[in-house]
């Protein structure tokens, strides 16, 4: 679990690499190094306010069935926060299989928030639970193009997640695939304007302000702007 800090740590973000759908194989440090560039760029928004990110190194590369070995690994790392930080707020941001730990390990006590981006979720399995997400603020983002994971799947988990707790939004990237590389300054901009909203009192950009307060489907199909994250910041809840 690699860290990129900034001054005395007043907050944690874990940032959960992208994975396989199946793979026994030792996790990666290549896989792990693909996070890096989330984990420095929420470090420098964050560095006034205490925050240090880490980098999860997951034991196996895939997710594997019931094992869901990323989604433990997860939940270990939340521990070690806890061990290492004490009584800080948590949020976990994951990538694609990540993405999926994140949202399964959101229930952990030290968890204060999930953002989860371009969730991988497998169709034709059980439906994930959700129940475990009440009290966190969650959001979701999914590039419209991904033919990767269905993002029709990640809109129906939020639905789901949005009838045992409010406070959760899902922004929508359109024309963008799997990997948000058209959109990835907006991506960034957004994830560190949630992360530093739940964890560091900062104020909410209007966007998600509103997405947050709106019922389905508004707020659960909002459209991530072109240039997001330039614009003002308007007061929190």
């Amino acid at each position: 679990m690699g860290a990129v800090a900034g001054t005395a740590v007043r907050a944690v973000v874990l940032v959960l690499p992208a994975g396989r759908a199946v793979s026994n194989r030792r996790g990666s440090a290549l896989s792990a190094a693909t996070a890096w560039p989330l984990a420095r760029a929420l470090v420098r928004a964050g560095r006034s306010d205490g925050l240090v990110a880490h980098v999860v190194h997951y034991r196996f590369r895939g997710w594997n069935g019931n094992h869901a070995h990323p989604a433990e690994d997860a939940a270990w790392a939340a521990e070690e926060i806890v061990r290492r930080y004490g009584d800080v707020p948590l949020c976990l941001v994951g990538i694609d299989v990540g993405a999926r730990a994140a949202l399964r390990a959101g229930g952990h006590p030290a968890v204060n928030s999930v953002a989860a981006i371009a969730p991988w979720l497998p169709a034709g399995q059980e439906p994930d639970p959700v129940k475990h997400l009440a009290g966190r603020h969650v959001l979701m983002v999914h590039g419209t193009n991904d033919t990767a994971s269905d993002p029709e799947l990640s809109y129906r988990l939020a639905e789901r997640v949005k009838k045992v707790n409010p406070n959760i939004c899902r922004f929508e990237v359109h024309s963008d695939g799997h990997r948000l590389h058209q959109h990835r300054p907006e991506v960034l901009a957004l994830t560190a304007d949630f992360a530093l909203g739940t964890l560091c009192d900062r104020a909410l950009s209007r966007p998600v302000v509103d997405a947050l307060a709106a019922p389905p489907p508004l707020g659960l199909r909002m459209p991530l702007a072109a240039g997001f994250g330039t614009g003002r910041r308007v007061t929190q809840r």
